[in-house]
């Protein structure tokens, strides 16, 4: 029996995040039921979360998990609970709105195919500042703190929406 190498187990679990991050989205985007669009999302963030986490930014992965798979995902599901009721059927899928949202996503993937093949890349320079997340929640409390509320207000004003305009459909 033989041992897995560093690199292979990382390549392996490059692609176990990635397909996690596939299948989240395919989730998130076919089923017709909504409270599994939303765990799709949820799925499809986490693994986006543990891409930054194979990139070694620790930092913004639990930012990844906190805001978007958290806070995001609880505010969808305040939506769904505050919207009209999910028993009812939902209009039937078009043909042609399919064909045409394929089209136009194949064309974008292949806009941004031929985008990252033509592009002459060059090696990032390397750092010498330390980014680790006591630094960064140093910078985010002292220097950048106007952004980081500024921030959060942002996220709440949507919340508020989100509810105000749910609230609103049912006629109440």
């Amino acid at each position: 029996m033989s041992v897995l190498s560093t690199e292979s187990f990382a390549q392996m679990a490059f692609w176990v995040v990635v397909g996690l991050t596939i299948g989240g989205a395919c989730i998130a985007v076919f089923p017709r039921n909504i409270l599994y669009n939303v765990l799709g999302l949820a799925m499809a963030l986490s693994g986006v979360a543990g891409l930054y986490l194979y990139l070694g930014s620790l930092f913004i992965a639990l930012m990844q998990l906190l805001i978007y798979v958290g806070a995001i995902t609880i505010a969808i599901c305040f939506a769904i609970m505050l919207s009209s009721p999910m028993y009812l059927p939902g209009p039937p899928r078009s043909p042609l709105k399919l064909l045409g949202g394929l089209l136009g996503a194949g064309g974008v993937f292949a806009f941004l195919l031929l985008l990252t093949r033509r592009t002459t890349w060059v090696p990032a320079k390397e750092r010498v500042n330390d980014w680790s997340i006591k630094t960064i929640g140093d910078f985010l409390l002292t220097d950048y703190v106007l952004i980081f509320e500024v921030i959060s207000l942002l996220l709440l004003v949507a919340m508020l929406g989100a509810i105000v305009t749910a609230r609103n459909g049912r006629g109440t």
